[in-house]
């Protein structure tokens, strides 16, 4: 049977997913490497070995990502094309969740913000803050230069020595706003903080930037269901600082399995949505 592959290069990461031309998932796979091209053309390859296919049974190459303007030619001689980021982050993010509709958030570099349904993906706007940020922060201020190093930091960070909540500069709640809510990221700066609060005070800023620029989306729509993907959609405490926003607004924030590869996996089935469409 033939087989569809999307692939979302990114600027050294690239991910991978394939599927057979009726639908069923093949495999999903992410490699890393110095540069976009040698980054997607090992992360083929090696989806192609560990997979047991052939070259001739691919009948379609599927780029989006930052790194797909870059290809130029067929890759191999398969026929390759390139969707767009954000119609492959809707239809990634809706099939992940097995959800009919949502705002799609996808925390990569920066952050996109994608509003899918049924009748159709419509990017709504964007932020500079994701994972640049992180890592561009952190490496200034904790000496981190990679997300595994960050993660690790703010595991042991103390929140409580870097972020100003409500209970620092009131005696009770706020309007509807409760004591441990924070009313400035780094805005108190402790003496004694380590690099590890430094770190967590870091995500916890941009987890709670995201998240409340998804709730203003919200807001202006019928719209409940937040689907995060990404990169930073695998940090451990995403979940947990979402949960707080959702919480406050009543928003519901899903990190589907396999968000990471929710722009790839939409490369893939916007192939084979449209071929399924005019059959």
């Amino acid at each position: 049977m033939n087989v569809i592959i999307g692939i979302d290069v990114g600027g050294s990461t690239t991910k991978i997913v394939g599927y057979y031309e009726d639908g069923k998932l093949i495999g999903r796979l992410m490699v890393e490497a110095a540069d976009p091209m040698t980054s997607a053309y090992g992360a083929f390859g090696k989806f192609i070995n560990e997979n047991k296919l052939s070259l001739t049974q691919v009948k379609q190459i599927v780029l989006t990502g930052v790194g797909s303007a870059l290809f130029h030619e067929n890759i191999y001689g398969i026929p390759t094309k390139q969707v767009d980021e954000f119609e492959a982050i809707g239809l990634g993010g809706l099939a992940l969740s097995k959800k009919k509709e949502g705002l799609i958030i996808s925390m990569g570099t920066g952050t996109a913000f994608v509003r899918a349904d049924k009748h159709g993906i419509r990017h709504i706007g964007g932020s500079g803050v994701g994972g640049g940020t992180v890592l561009g922060l952190c490496g200034r201020l904790c000496n981190a230069r990679s997300f595994e190093t960050v993660v690790e930091m703010a595991h042991k960070g103390n929140l409580k020595k870097v972020d100003l909540n409500i209970s620092d500069i009131s005696a009770g709640d706020i309007a509807t706003l409760s004591p441990e809510v924070t009313a400035s990221n780094f805005g108190k700066m402790a003496d004694g903080l380590t690099e590890e609060d430094l770190a967590r005070g870091v995500l916890n800023m941009v987890f709670q930037t995201i998240g409340m620029l998804a709730v203003f989306a919200c807001r202006s729509d019928s719209i409940k269901d937040v689907i995060v993907t990404g990169t930073l959609s695998t940090v451990p405490c995403a979940k947990t600082l979402f949960k707080q926003v959702e919480r406050l607004y009543k928003i519901n924030f899903i990190i589907p399995q396999h968000s990471i590869y929710a722009t790839a996996t939409g490369a893939a089935l916007s192939y084979i949505f449209r071929h399924k469409k005019k059959k």
